[in-house]
């Protein structure tokens, strides 16, 4: 492994984990506000490992492999969470529903990439601005509800539920999309 910026952001945020957890169990009336604070960390340092690495050109194939792992396990940690907790202000159905459909969309496109790159076509799955965009939902969306407490009048429990269904529409459409994109080396 390099050591470089992005590579040690991306460590980081695995190191995060744990500590989330953690903070999301506290007994305390702050402990989900902290753990809300810690993912949100995590979701920028995930911005910044990957603007570092292409602005002082530092990419790594450890950093490839790492950073997309990072998010995803971070991101089904935080779903996992948020189903336990069940927020009484939404039936369970609902919050399940989110993180399936959000987990499922990522183990299918992670082994769709994996495929195609053993079949030598992982760029007809490279990561797509409705990716982003999706991602940048999700992000905002479970940070909102990991906070779960009104911030300057703003309801951030119905607001973070509300863009988390924005975020599984664009999981929904980016997965047609890179399965779409697929579809050509998936028939052969």
């Amino acid at each position: 492994m390099q050591y470089t910026i992005p590579n040690v952001l991306t460590s980081f945020r695995i190191l995060l984990v744990p500590v989330f957890v953690i903070f999301f169990y506290l007994p305390f009336d702050w402990a989900h506000q902290a753990a809300a604070y810690i993912f949100m960390t995590a979701a920028i340092t995930d911005w910044f490992d990957g603007y570092l690495a292409r602005r002082l050109n530092q990419t790594s194939a450890f950093g490839a492999f790492l950073d997309p792992v990072a998010d995803k396990v971070m991101v089904a940690v935080a779903l996992i969470l948020l189903v336990d907790q069940n927020p009484t202000d939404y039936p369970s159905i609902f919050m399940t529903m989110a993180a399936v459909i959000i987990i499922g969309r990522e183990i299918t496109i992670s082994a769709l990439r994996e495929w195609m790159a053993e079949v030598g076509s992982r760029t007809s799955v490279a990561v797509s601005i409705i990716g982003k965009i999706k991602t940048t939902a999700q992000m905002v969306a479970l940070a909102w509800l990991l906070y779960a407490e009104p911030m300057l009048g703003i309801p951030l429990l119905e607001v973070g539920f509300i863009l988390l269904y924005i975020a599984v529409f664009l999981t929904l459409w980016s997965m047609v999309d890179y399965i779409s994109s697929a579809l050509p080396s998936l028939r052969k």
